[in-house]
């Protein structure tokens, strides 16, 4: 039986510190819930990667907002991969549209290979694009690993269709990672619908904007 892992998508240390504890794969690191994840403060980067022995994927992101960038704020990103890279962290989370909301193939592969080795994964800016098929070819030729995505709909849960036919015709080039309003209630569900490797979740569950240690615990258990 393959064995199902779990990233934590947090926004503070303490955060972190739940995460791991409960038993989560992996951590990815942002900074402004409101704005749905933005790059951390590097003192945030150095308490985490201090404390944490689980990957630490980090959010590189400037801004909220749609994912189409200026030229100084793609220079932003490209500044804060080669610094935080040095930092010991395992791997980075972003991703650049076009205009007309196709993927910037152009700008991507450069943050790629700026990166390199660390694995990237190609954020929920996927879940703006029109074509989902090509644009999975698209980050798949850029050489992300993994893609999360909640299928383009409102939660994965409610994407599960598409989240399906998306892991199918990944065929192992890229990891779908199912993530959006991702619970305890609905990760059996996707686990069974989607049949994917990595979920993705906050497990926010109240106002603190702090995860939640029982939710991902519960998380973990329905993931076996």
């Amino acid at each position: 039986m393959k064995r199902n892992f779990l990233e934590i998508a947090c926004f503070n240390a303490e955060s972190a510190a739940i995460a791991q504890s409960a038993g989560a794969d992996r951590i990815e690191l942002c900074d402004d819930l409101a704005a749905g994840g933005i790059t951390p403060g590097i003192l945030t980067i150095e308490q985490v990667r201090t404390e944490a022995e689980i990957p630490l994927f980090i959010m590189i992101r400037p801004r909220g907002g749609d994912f189409v960038y200026t030229e100084k704020e793609f220079e932003q990103m490209k500044q804060e991969i080669a610094f935080i890279k040095r930092m010991g962290v395992d791997g980075f989370v972003f991703g650049i549209l076009n205009e007309d909301g196709t993927v910037d193939k152009q700008r991507n592969l450069e943050l790629v290979r700026l990166a390199d080795p660390l694995s990237c994964t190609f954020h929920r800016a996927f879940d703006r694009v029109p074509d989902p098929f090509k644009a999975m070819e698209d980050v798949i030729a850029c050489g992300f690993r993994t893609i999360l995505t909640s299928g383009k709909a409102a939660a994965a849960s409610e994407g599960m269709p598409l989240l399906s036919c998306l892991v199918q015709d990944a065929k192992n080039r890229i990891t779908i990672m199912p993530g959006g309003g991702v619970r305890s209630s609905s990760i059996a569900a996707l686990k069974q619908a989607t049949n994917a490797l990595f979920y993705h979740s906050s497990a926010i569950t109240d106002k603190s904007g702090i995860a939640d240690q029982k939710e991902i615990k519960l998380m973990k258990e329905k993931l076996r």
